[in-house]
């Protein structure tokens, strides 16, 4: 649903946290933006931010580490083209707005003519994907305390073989306001938990590690029993499944995808070469190739910031545009590409509410929210049988992708060795190495079983770090280069 009433609760409570404690009110923004709008500027935006942070860890049967941090801050940016002036402060002060105002608008040495007319104020409309609540307050330290020592001893009873199991807690509550140069007022309060469970099981001398957890926009309670058994589960399953394992075949043959986090390859491999600043620059390997096949037939890819409760979801971006459900690749052609607003205007297109930053420290550019293929009409177990030999992977660790080649490398954390449909047994050491533009070719099967990840997705872009989401069927993808430890 979008609407203005939801944003004006939000506009209330990013006032009272970023304007009213230092003496600001709405005049004192316009007044910061006319000194920018003095110069002649593109765009211009005032970004505040107020992030209250708290994390707890478990090692050993002891929670070892709790940290708890308050950072506040306003980012000042104008843009002149393609370029773009930035300064923040962590001082929300009247003088600080100024004097940040002053030094963006010097990237256009041209002054306005006559008297400036100020912008008529609107209010941005936005969605609602899930409660304003301060995750940190749904718990007491003492519950929290005790989740961690739950998730522990559970581990401990799954198997003798359990040596030793790690937890980690994490909440933020985070809330934006920002003031563009047209005239919007947008704000957004965002709630963000996140569990997450590692376990170190050893046998005949031999360790391994399996890890799980998730998490999303919402209160603490979400942590269950069932939740908490269904991650402790996953990553005890993960850890013997791994001392089992044999040294990975190498060389070239046919992958499939499990369902869910393994779409991280999607993201790596195809996501980024969708952002629209690389495909302005023309370095990407998508770039000019609208309306054309990039995939095979059945693909279709989304970025989705409007999901209820999801990791990479947003009311607004940070630059105050409403999240949208863009269609990036349709049956195999490209149909767009993931913009914030420089971009979009550059590339004389509408921005798709994917301008994210990390923190009022820096610039916006065009990022993923969550990025996932849908459905096809296999079902996963037609898909493995489908194998005549070849590598079933079901997890991921990290990876990375070369933009203007679109190549990638991947770590498989899980994954089995497939002879004539039957899985034979696990191996370890799987690298998946390929070209993003080239894998969406070759993808012959797709599951009917569409997943998203279970919300612990972090994306890394030019030194920024934002949430995001990913999700995908089952996939098999033909020809592609395994480097194996065999």
């Amino acid at each position: 649903m979008i609407s203005r009433e939801p944003t004006l609760e939000r506009l209330a409570v990013a006032k009272s946290l970023l304007l009213t404690p230092f003496g600001l009110d709405e005049s004192h923004l316009t007044r910061a933006l006319n000194e920018i709008k003095a110069h002649q500027v593109d765009e211009a935006d005032l970004y505040f931010q107020y992030t209250r942070a708290e994390g707890w860890s478990l090692e050993e049967g002891i929670v070892k580490t709790g940290s708890f941090s308050i950072d506040q801050g306003v980012g000042v940016r104008a843009v002149s083209g393609e370029k773009t002036a930035f300064a923040y402060s962590d001082d929300i002060s009247e003088a600080s707005l100024l004097d940040a105002a002053r030094t963006v608008r010097s990237i256009s040495s041209v002054a306005q003519e006559g008297r400036l007319k100020s912008a008529s104020k609107k209010i941005a409309s936005a969605r609602s994907l899930y409660q304003g609540l301060d995750p940190i307050a749904t718990l007491d330290s003492t519950a929290k305390v005790k989740l961690l020592e739950k998730v522990e001893q559970l581990a401990r009873t799954k198997d003798p073989r359990v040596a030793q199991v790690m937890a980690g807690l994490a909440s933020e509550y985070d809330v934006v306001m920002v003031a563009r140069a047209d005239g919007t007022l947008a704000a957004d309060v965002r709630p963000l938990v996140r569990l997450s469970v590692s376990v170190i099981a050893e046998q005949k001398g031999r360790r391994e590690m399996g890890s799980a957890g998730g998490g999303g926009r919402f209160g603490l309670a979400y942590f269950d029993d069932a939740i908490i058994e269904q991650y402790v589960d996953e990553a005890v399953k993960a850890a013997l499944t791994n001392l089992e394992a044999r040294p990975a075949p190498a060389g070239e043959m046919t992958v499939v995808l499990g369902p869910g986090w393994p779409g991280i390859l999607l993201h790596e491999a195809i996501g980024h070469g969708l952002e629209g600043d690389f495909n302005r620059k023309g370095s990407s390997a998508f770039s000019g190739r609208i309306g054309q096949r990039v995939a095979a037939k059945g693909v279709t890819v989304l970025d989705d910031g409007t999901l209820a409760d999801r990791r990479g979801s947003l009311n607004v971006d940070d630059e105050g545009n409403t999240s949208q459900r863009n269609v990036l690749i349709e049956d195999g052609i490209l149909k767009g590409y993931i913009q914030d607003a420089m971009n979009a205007r550059l590339m004389g297109v509408q921005p798709t509410g994917n301008g994210r930053r990390e923190s009022y420290a820096h610039i916006p550019m065009p990022r993923m929210t969550n990025t996932y293929m849908l459905a096809g009409d296999k079902s996963p177990e037609e898909i493995v049988a489908s194998i005549k030999k070849g590598l079933y992977a079901t997890n991921f660790g990290g990876g990375q992708v070369d933009i203007t080649s679109g190549k990638f490398v991947f770590s498989a954390s899980e994954a089995y060795w497939v002879e004539n449909g039957k899985i034979l047994y696990p191996v370890k050491g799987a690298t998946i190495v390929g070209s993003g533009p080239e894998c969406l070719k070759r993808v012959s099967m797709i599951g009917n079983d569409m997943k998203l990840d279970s919300g612990v997705g972090t994306c890394g872009k030019e030194g920024q770090s934002v949430p995001v989401g990913v999700g995908q069927p089952t996939l098999r993808i033909d020809g592609l280069t395994v480097g194996g430890t065999a």
